[in-house]
């Protein structure tokens, strides 16, 4: 229902005085009536172009067009009768027979008025139905010939019908009730029409769907048709109005809290006033005073006073306050410009170095070459350093002595399991909650626009639909750009050149390609057992004993007793599990003390034994009594490992398996080596077809840990030329290297974790590629002590330098 109802009914009972033969309600009889009343065969046509008649429904039209007037003149000082058709498009001003639509309804002048501006309105009541069969005139006015229409009375005796008739009643009175815009008087009209027919004719006539929809409740045949028609229609307009309600009272209660807070507001200021001030007004005031003394670019000033102008007029109970107030106090907190001054004393600073870190002279001579250059130019842009090497060898702590060398501040940032890149950017200023990055936080909290930060765990990065944060880093690290570094929070561009950042990283083939090369890798290697202890007795054991609430006369551990916790209770490159186990040796005589227990002041081997425990299985060298058997060199992300690969032969059709839980890559070097050992076999005595007799089994040891790499090649061709042969392989040997299928020998990496392994293991010869030689060059003498070194090129040198002619005990016969 629409407002067509109210301006319709209501205007029609203002425009008809009482005394006209008008009555706008029909009874049953009366549509008998009218339905018996014969349709001449030809009318005049009068269109109508925003409306459509429907029977026994009365509405008044305004008539303006010159056709019009003559058409309703004739008719009115006749018999009153014209025929009523809709155009098809209301915007056509003169239309032509095609622009009629088919259907349409004889009509009866009721009256005629002549209105204050100069244009006729009609009131008219439709009668019956017709369809135009063809026009025969269209000057001065159009005249069709038409073809009556009969519509068939409802059976209200079914109660189906009553169930419509009765819901339609029901859906317009409930339409009448929530639109105020319709008079209650309507309703009156709605419960006393007795014909279903002129029912659903007035309700149809006064929805407030289009034309098109109208015409289409005309043109049906039936009044059910019609009546299911006009339900969906009502149907609709309650569901539009029901909306439309909704939208007026969030409206009208938005208005009415905003007036709230407004009048509140006010009496709050009012009250502020009178008991001293305004804390908002104030709070402004503090901001302003601190940025004076702030030095920062026209630009950020700029900026500034825009937000600042913002925060005074917006209202301290809304949202988006606390966001622009946190905003403003990061731009005020922020060390725009403020740098703290670098202690250029450069035997200080090794001085400070040496004494917090043993070894790592790699990047304590890059830090010192950097503070001399620094010391000489007076500007340079910082390095971005990445120190790579296994856990526990002090790459974060190194971090901090750093910054004590440099006097200058120090932040640390954990990467590890980050996978938000909105952690490095920022969040934006659209809702609340909104933050800057960490970068951003932590240089706030340093308070200087050159601290050291350290990115620990820079390999540990995730990525996730979030965005992937190793690529917004990428910005941070480059040099050349890192100088206008955007967080999505601040919006203003920050200068992080000086900043001296610091990545730590286990793993480096986790990293991207772009981001490693941003930085400059330096390889922090794990330690000897010499160092290690002294690494005990410099740092560990007076920081445990001060930790512990002991002092250095209540303990004593000697180097060998060091020693023995190195090699037998730890199996690292670090330091982190040597740390622990002289914690506990520490708790227990904090205990000793505390329980007033006796205690000699020195630790021997009883008390350790008693304090850790059995001591742990330690991967020896295995010897050389077995045919088969050789020893690699691996590497893994907690230092060098050694690797005992292991070969056995059984009688079959030349299958090979191989088990260890091997990676791709290894299985292809056993198969390399294999293919190899079959195409040279007449060069170590080997007949072609002992590989067609003889099913191969190669084991690598520790088969639950996942195995990988191609380093372990040339041991792979050993075990399997031994086991071939059944001779010895050298004693005290172990290797690593790749291999090819032309037989060349290739080199790999962690050569000085490897040798780390090798001496803890007992190895005193070790094969290398050749090309692996300017690595051992790189590596201090103290840490190639008791070692002898053989370079090669091919696979044969490997094997002529590792199998003896001696055959092993119990041989084989490989026939």
């Amino acid at each position: 229902m629409s407002d067509i109802f109210d301006n319709e009914f209501i205007d029609l009972t203002q425009i008809i005085d009482q005394e006209s033969e008008f009555i706008p309600l029909i009874s049953e009889e009366e549509e008998d009536n009218m339905n018996r009343e014969e349709v001449p065969e030809v009318l005049n046509i009068l269109p109508l172009r925003n409306n459509v008649l429907f029977p026994g429904v009365v509405i008044p039209i305004t008539v303006g067009r010159d056709k019009s007037i003559k058409l309703i003149e004739e008719a009115y000082n006749s018999d009153r009768t014209i025929g009523v058709v809709s155009q098809k498009k209301a915007t056509i001003e003169d239309p032509v027979p095609s622009d009629f639509n088919k259907i349409g309804t004889v009509a009866h002048i009721i009256k005629r008025l002549k209105m204050p501006d100069g244009s006729t309105t009609v009131i008219i009541q439709g009668k019956r139905r017709f369809e135009v069969i063809d026009f025969i005139q269209t000057e001065p006015y159009f005249k069709a010939k038409v073809l009556g229409l009969k519509d068939a009375k409802i059976d209200v005796s079914k109660d189906t019908n009553q169930a419509l008739i009765s819901s339609m009643k029901d859906m317009a009175m409930k339409i009448i009730k929530e639109n105020p815009n319709i008079p209650s008087e309507a309703s009156f009209a709605i419960k006393n029409i007795e014909s279903p027919t002129f029912l659903v004719n007035f309700i149809a006539s006064n929805l407030g769907s289009e034309v098109e929809k109208k015409q289409e409740l005309l043109e049906k045949n039936t009044i059910s048709e019609r009546i299911h028609e006009v339900l969906e229609l009502l149907s609709f307009e309650i569901k539009m109005l029901s909306m439309k309600n909704e939208i007026n009272s969030k409206v009208k209660l938005d208005m009415d809290r905003q007036q709230r807070e407004y009048f509140l507001n006010q009496q709050m200021r009012t009250i502020q006033d009178e008991l001293g001030g305004n804390p908002t007004e104030q709070e402004i005031s503090d901001f302003k005073k601190r940025a004076n003394k702030k030095q920062w670019s026209a630009e950020v000033k700029k900026a500034f006073d825009k937000e600042l102008s913002k925060l005074s007029r917006m209202n301290p109970q809304a949202a988006e306050y606390s966001v622009q107030l946190n905003y403003i106090d990061l731009i005020l907190e922020l060390p725009w410009a403020f740098y703290s001054k670098d202690n250029f004393d450069l035997k200080r600073a090794q001085k400070i170095l040496d004494r917090d870190h043993f070894g790592l002279e790699k990047v304590k001579e890059r830090i010192l070459e950097y503070l001399a250059v620094l010391k000489l130019k007076g500007d340079m842009k910082s390095p971005i350093l990445c120190l790579y090497g296994p856990p526990g060898v002090g790459k974060t702590s190194l971090g901090k002595s750093i910054a004590e060398a440099l006097d200058r501040k120090y932040v640390r940032m954990s990467l590890g399991g980050l996978h938000d890149e909105s952690e490095i950017r920022g969040h934006r200023r659209t809702y609340i909650g909104a933050m800057p990055g960490r970068i951003i936080q932590n240089v706030k909290k340093a308070g200087t626009s050159n601290p050291v930060f350290v990115l620990d765990e820079i390999d540990k990065i995730g990525r996730s639909h979030q965005g992937d944060p190793s690529s917004a880093l990428l910005e941070v690290l480059d040099p050349e750009q890192n100088n206008h570094f955007n967080d999505n929070f601040v919006e203003l561009d920050y200068d992080l050149s000086n900043v001296l950042f610091i990545a730590t990283a286990n793993n480096l083939s986790t990293i991207q390609a772009p981001l490693r090369d941003r930085m400059e890798i330096i390889e922090v290697n794990g330690y000897t057992v010499e160092e290690k202890i002294e690494i005990a007795k410099r740092h560990l054991i007076p920081k445990l004993v001060k930790e512990h609430g002991i002092t250095k006369k209540d303990i004593t551990i000697s180097d060998d007793l060091l020693e023995k916790v190195i090699e037998e209770y730890t199996a690292e490159s670090g330091v982190r599990g040597l740390e622990k186990r002289i914690a506990k040796l520490v708790r227990n005589r904090a205990k000793e003390i505390a329980m007033k227990e006796k205690y000699t002041v020195k630790i021997n081997g009883g008390q350790l034994l008693k304090i850790l425990g059995p001591a742990h299985a330690k991967d020896k060298y295995i010897g050389n009594d077995f045919a088969g058997v050789v020893t690699g060199l691996a590497w893994t992300q907690i230092g060098g490992d050694i690797l005992n690969i292991e070969t056995s032969l059984t009688k079959g059709k030349g299958k090979l398996t191989l088990t260890g839980s091997l990676g791709d890559v290894m299985k292809e070097s056993a198969v390399l080596a294999l293919q190899y050992l079959k195409a040279n076999s007449e060069e170590y005595g080997l007949k072609p077809e002992l590989f067609d007799r003889w099913d191969v089994h190669l084991h690598v040891p520790e088969g639950a840990t996942p195995k990988d790499g191609p380093s372990a090649g040339i041991t792979m061709l050993t075990a399997l030329a031994s086991a071939f042969t059944q001779r010895k392989v050298k004693k005290n040997l172990a290797m690593t290297g790749e291999i090819t299928l032309r037989g060349a020998v290739l080199p790999v990496g962690g050569i000085k974790e490897k040798i780390l392994a090798a001496k803890r293991a007992n190895i005193t010869d070790i094969i290398l590629s050749r090309k692996n030689e300017k690595d051992i060059l790189d590596i201090s003498p103290k840490y190639l002590d008791g070692l002898k070194f053989y370079y090669v090129d091919r696979m044969d040198e490997v094997l002529k330098i590792a199998l003896t002619k001696q055959k092993v005990s119990n041989a084989k016969a490989i026939k």
